[in-house]
């Protein structure tokens, strides 16, 4: 296969890592900078052109697409859709998880566990809104955040009520969640392929903090899911419409409750953690699901010539 691998860091370890399992299973793949190419939107012969040339000819892209441009980003993988590449992600999925409301709506239409969730812009009566939660304390989140930045854990009524009006005062939409103070700090990353958990660990904050991202100085170690866990993970997935994920999710007293599901989840982590070659079941995933859409494609064309 001829993969395109959008990333605008060759050196990242995710990166090295794909295009590592990508060539040892004898592959040809490019790593593009999303934000480098540039698009002719026609109806009959769509093209993505970067540094001058016209990208042609591949059977498959990854999109590990950051969150500060997921507009753009997705716009580009949409084209190489038009040009019938098959993605990894398709584009709409990694959109609607990039949009946390939207993803905590979806999720809680189809019955996925989640910590009981307030979404505002400009309360009229903001102890109503804590008040709905289950009161203090509170998680606060901006709707834009990422890898932990945007989010506050408010202990008591008055520092709720004092971060809300703060977020109001700046225009920000926000999340107010109840805390789940039993899972002690600490989250589960299920990496999910396909259908399955492929691989899986525990993230623990430091001591004092409450959030479990590694780039925040949390840690991560091996864990075994329980079959509820496991199942969450792969609906949760299914529901956001991702081949591949990270789902982020808690333990709570009534089970597992789901805080977010990662289109373009790391490679490092769970790889350590769980030493799985994460990146080369990704690889052996994205071969069968061409190979798939090859044969449905030729199907197509032999039932239409008849």
């Amino acid at each position: 296969m001829k993969i395109a691998l959008l990333s605008r860091n060759k050196k990242l370890y995710s990166t090295r890592r794909l295009v590592q399992a990508a060539e040892e299973r004898g592959h040809s793949i490019h790593v593009i900078d999303v934000l480098r190419c540039y698009m002719n939107i026609t109806a009959h012969k769509p093209t993505i052109h970067y540094k001058g040339a016209v990208l042609h000819d591949f059977d498959a892209v990854i999109p590990r697409i950051g969150a500060s441009i997921t507009f753009y980003g997705t716009a580009v993988l949409r084209q190489f859709e038009m040009m019938n590449v098959y993605p990894l992600n398709e584009s709409v999925a990694v959109t609607r998880s990039r949009d946390k409301l939207r993803s905590a709506q979806l999720l809680a239409r189809k019955g996925i566990g989640m910590p009981v969730t307030g979404f505002a812009h400009n309360p009229d009566d903001i102890q109503d809104l804590l008040k709905e939660v289950g009161g203090a304390p509170v998680v606060i989140k901006l709707l834009e955040g990422t890898q932990g930045i945007g989010v506050v854990l408010a202990e008591t009524g008055k520092a709720a009520e004092s971060v809300i009006q703060a977020f109001m005062g700046l225009k920000a939409n926000i999340m107010v969640q109840e805390f789940i103070q039993e899972a002690g700090g600490a989250d589960l990353r299920c990496f999910v392929v396909g259908d399955k958990v492929v691989a899986a660990m525990k993230r623990q904050g430091p001591e004092g903090e409450f959030r479990s991202n590694l780039h925040r100085g949390g840690t991560a170690s091996l864990v075994r899911l329980t079959p509820e866990e496991r199942s969450t993970a792969v609906r949760a997935a299914k529901i956001m419409g991702l081949g591949v994920c990270g789902v982020d999710m808690l333990r709570s007293n009534h089970g597992p409750v789901v805080m977010e599901v990662n289109s373009s989840p790391g490679l490092e982590g769970i790889e350590s953690a769980s030493k799985k070659d994460v990146a080369g079941i990704i690889i052996e995933h994205l071969e069968k699901k061409v190979t798939e859409s090859t044969n449905k494609i030729d199907r197509s064309r032999t039932r239409g010539k008849g």
